[in-house]
């Protein structure tokens, strides 16, 4: 999770991931350094060229409105206050009026959003979910700040984002736990997490926290836990990260030796010539070759481990 202390920094992360396009992230760096000049020096210092960004191919997006799925925002209460999430189903065939409603229960994602909260790309991604055979939940994990819809800039919703901390995080996804336990279309003992870059890290929070998920896939995680902390992990995990992200990957390979000495269930890719944030498809670094092949392993790895046999 990119530092808000370190303003320039926290922008090109913003701008990494979608928030706004490069001549908007010059305006606002030129804002901190109050030199235009200076300011386009900084972002190519930190690696942002004028390089095209690759359009997402056909098919990766669902519509909000694919006649396939199910969505809609929903709340539920946790030890905070009112928690905002978005939810996608598959939906489920027509059935004569003369039966009763047939209900399919299903195994079910948590999605977790990068660090300006839940956005249009994330429920985008709860949308894929549900395509895959999945319930997908989206969390909010703004909801105390009063949810990311009151927060339209997104370096506001990140900064918005940071005020909550990492205990109420977790006190959160724990919510949304036990709220997908209580759908009667969600299969409640086959549950997994996945989540990006601050998703990520708070993926890992959660599988150190909750018994009752399954299996989980962080991207480009950053807290990743610590060596001490590796016996609490009794799930399969398939952590994503990035080559070019130097610096969380180097701290996620770290954990190798260990996780294997502990035996435990894990997988571990690096995509070749990708950097942070190339999953996502509004933003400067996504890769779409990367990112398909990146969620066809996401979805495998959940049927494998989610999927009742």
């Amino acid at each position: 999770m990119m530092d808000p202390e370190k303003p320039v920094e926290f922008l090109v992360h913003l701008y990494q991931d979608g928030a706004f396009n490069r001549r908007e992230l010059v305006r606002r760096v030129a804002r901190v350094t109050g030199s235009l000049a200076t300011a386009v020096v900084a972002v190519e210092t930190l690696g942002v060229t004028r390089a095209a960004r690759a359009q997402c191919p056909p098919g990766v997006r669902v519509p909000e409105n694919a006649p396939d799925i199910e969505a809609q925002m929903v709340d539920y209460q946790g030890p905070g206050g009112t928690v905002f999430a978005y939810l996608a189903r598959p939906r489920d065939g027509d059935v004569p009026r003369t039966r009763s409603p047939r209900i399919t229960r299903r195994p079910a994602i948590l999605v977790i959003h990068e660090n300006r909260g839940l956005n249009d790309h994330t429920k985008d991604v709860a949308r894929r979910a549900a395509r895959a055979g999945f319930v997908g939940l989206a969390i909010d994990l703004v909801s105390r700040q009063g949810g990311t819809h009151n927060f339209p800039d997104p370096a506001q919703a990140g900064q918005a984002y940071n005020r909550v901390g990492a205990a109420a995080y977790v006190e959160d996804m724990l919510a949304s736990v036990a709220y997908l336990k209580t759908l009667n279309f969600v299969q409640g003992d086959r549950l997994g997490v996945t989540g990006f870059c601050a998703g990520g890290g708070n993926t890992w929070r959660l599988v150190l926290n909750s018994p009752d998920i399954r299996a989980a896939v962080p991207y480009y995680g950053s807290p990743v836990p610590t060596m001490e902390e590796l016996d609490r992990i009794n799930i399969p995990v398939l952590a994503i990260y990035a080559e070019q992200d130097r610096n969380l990957t180097r701290g996620m390979a770290a954990l190798i030796p260990g996780l294997l000495d502990r035996r435990k269930v894990f997988g571990f890719f690096v995509y070749e010539g990708v950097g942070h944030a190339f999953y996502n498809d509004t933003g400067s670094a996504y890769n779409p070759a990367a990112a398909c092949d990146a969620w066809a392993r996401t979805t495998a790895f959940f049927d494998k481990h989610l999927r009742v046999a």
